[in-house]
């Protein structure tokens, strides 16, 4: 190959994409910020800003978390936008496997984690990568049948130029990222991209009843195969599994798109009602931490936005509802009014007044300036109503930087809270 690469992101995705490229190229890494590294290799091939203006790269590989209009290589990247690629680019180069790949505003993780299980118990040699957690260009062993999941986000799919996936999803599409994408015909053009991308012969599921999805579909014309999933289709079997993971709209419709997929691929029906009868799902995503006949507590920290919460407050009964942090840019709460009476909402956090505005006239709710506060006073209002049938849901409905490196440390932090709370009950 012997190219000339500036690596710009120097997170998990830009150090794997480094690993895997620094063999047989000359590779540069630049960072924004000054990041400190033990390792020699990476130390002596960061450049300097001044420095990047005087080399002709041939590739830019751009990590996710880049965003070309607010960063300090914002007038370089573009005016080398032809240059700019992802690691999913870089991946396709090299490998042609099979792979499934996931995208969607909610559920993307859930739906990803289950079909890896699903072919794993299937026997499959697969891989899960992605934006779940794992770069695509960190994984060994890849062998000509390794079957990849990929979550995909709106971010990598943005920058994206060349990679394609035999089996794509777009799970449901509502306004997310719209401070990065600018407006949401943008986000929803990022995430179509996928569609976009393939080839004749190749499969896309779609969400029937998505509004969003549907407009896109009839305004383009795409060369796959386009499966639409009925997402309010009972599914009967669910009866007799009895796991309460699947309890939840949401999480139905992510076992759809699954068991649509699995239909494609012939696998076995009586291993996969297996894989579901044990699937746990993932922490902070609609995890149930704590269950008694009178309370129930929701571990949701990975809720972003309004609709990724929707759900959980239609399922539930007697919702004490915790959310704060950093609203979503034009977000919007679009709950039926037939639901209000049974919330009350807790609100924490410096960004109070938005949440306030959206659920004014709505949903009854109480301010505080931060979590822990807040949950103190619920704890003492269940305990003065003894608890009966009440569900303590921690679903933010927005980012959690302001207090917290991410959404995982987020809702570590909740379950140390419940953990103190309720030690003894």
């Amino acid at each position: 190959m012997n190219k000339k690469i500036l690596i710009y992101g120097l997170g998990k995705s830009g150090i794997s994409t480094f690993k895997f490229l620094k063999k047989k190229n000359d590779v540069f890494l630049y960072d924004d910020y000054k990041l400190k590294f033990k390792t020699l290799d990476i130390k002596k091939n960061l450049i300097s800003y001044k420095n990047i203006p005087k080399f002709k790269f041939d590739l830019v590989i751009l990590s996710p978390g880049i965003d070309i209009h607010k960063c300090k290589l914002s007038r370089f990247l573009k005016k080398n936008f032809d240059k700019i690629y992802s690691d999913l680019d870089i991946f396709y180069s090299f490998y042609k496997n099979d792979c499934i790949t996931i995208t969607g505003t909610n559920g993307k993780s859930t739906t990803c984690q289950l079909m890896y299980k699903v072919l794993l118990d299937q026997k499959f040699d697969a891989k899960l990568v992605g934006n779940i957690g794992n770069p695509i260009l960190s994984i060994n062993n890849v062998k000509k049948k390794t079957v990849f999941v990929i979550e995909a986000s709106s971010y990598q799919l943005e920058y994206s130029k060349i990679f394609k996936s035999k089996y794509a999803a777009i799970l449901n599409l509502s306004p997310d990222h719209i401070e990065r994408h600018k407006n949401l015909n943008q986000y929803i053009k990022a995430k179509f991209k996928l569609l976009k991308n393939q080839n004749k012969g190749n499969l896309a599921f779609i969400n029937k009843g998505d509004l969003l999805t549907n407009k896109e579909l009839k305004s383009n014309s795409f060369e796959s195969k386009i499966i639409r999933v009925n997402t309010k289709k009972n599914i009967n079997f669910l009866k007799n599994i009895n796991n309460v993971y699947f309890s939840t709209n949401s999480n139905k419709e992510n076992l759809l798109f699954v068991l649509e997929i699995s239909k494609k691929l012939n696998l076995r029906n009586n291993v996969i009602i297996k894989t579901i009868k044990r699937f746990k799902g993932l922490k902070y995503r609609q995890q149930i931490i704590f269950r008694r006949r009178y309370l129930t507590i929701i571990n949701d920290s990975k809720s972003t936005s309004f609709s990724s919460s929707l759900s959980l407050l239609k399922k539930n009964h007697n919702i004490y509802w915790l959310l704060g942090g950093i609203p979503k840019k034009g977000d919007k709460f679009k709950l039926p009014k037939k639901y209000f009476k049974n919330i009350k909402a807790f609100i924490y956090g410096r960004n109070k007044n938005f949440f306030n505005k959206k659920l004014k006239n709505k949903i009854k709710s109480k301010n505080f300036n931060n979590l822990k506060d807040a949950l103190k006073e619920i704890l003492n209002i269940a305990k003065k109503e003894k608890f009966i049938n009440k569900t303590i849901l921690f679903s933010p409905c927005a980012a959690s930087f302001d207090n917290f490196k991410n959404f995982e440390d987020r809702g570590l932090y909740f379950n140390r809270l419940i953990n103190k709370y309720l030690n003894g009950l």
